[in-house]
């Protein structure tokens, strides 16, 4: 399985930086997992969206795109659950 690379966007960069220290190691191991899986168990695809996903992390929500023919993810927004839809 190819491996690919994970691209994450300025704002989720720093909504990362912001969240408490467990979840946000919680939060970036699973990035980190999307290098060898961009579509887990429990990624949901987003309706509406051509190449759009979110992975649940405790009570944040991780939305990512894939482009499957570079082998890039791209971090888009990580937010806590209630906002990460606005």
């Amino acid at each position: 399985m190819p491996t690919y690379r994970v691209e994450i966007l300025r704002d989720a960069r720093k909504a990362i930086a912001e969240l408490p220290g467990e979840a946000r190691r919680r939060v970036l191991i699973a990035i980190l997992e999307l290098e060898s899986n961009p579509r887990p168990p429990g990624a949901k695809k987003l309706q509406g969206e051509e190449d759009a996903y979110r992975i649940r992390v405790g009570i944040y929500r991780i939305v990512y795109s894939i482009l499957d023919s570079i082998l890039v993810v791209t971090v888009v927004r990580v937010a806590h659950r209630r906002e990460v839809y606005r």
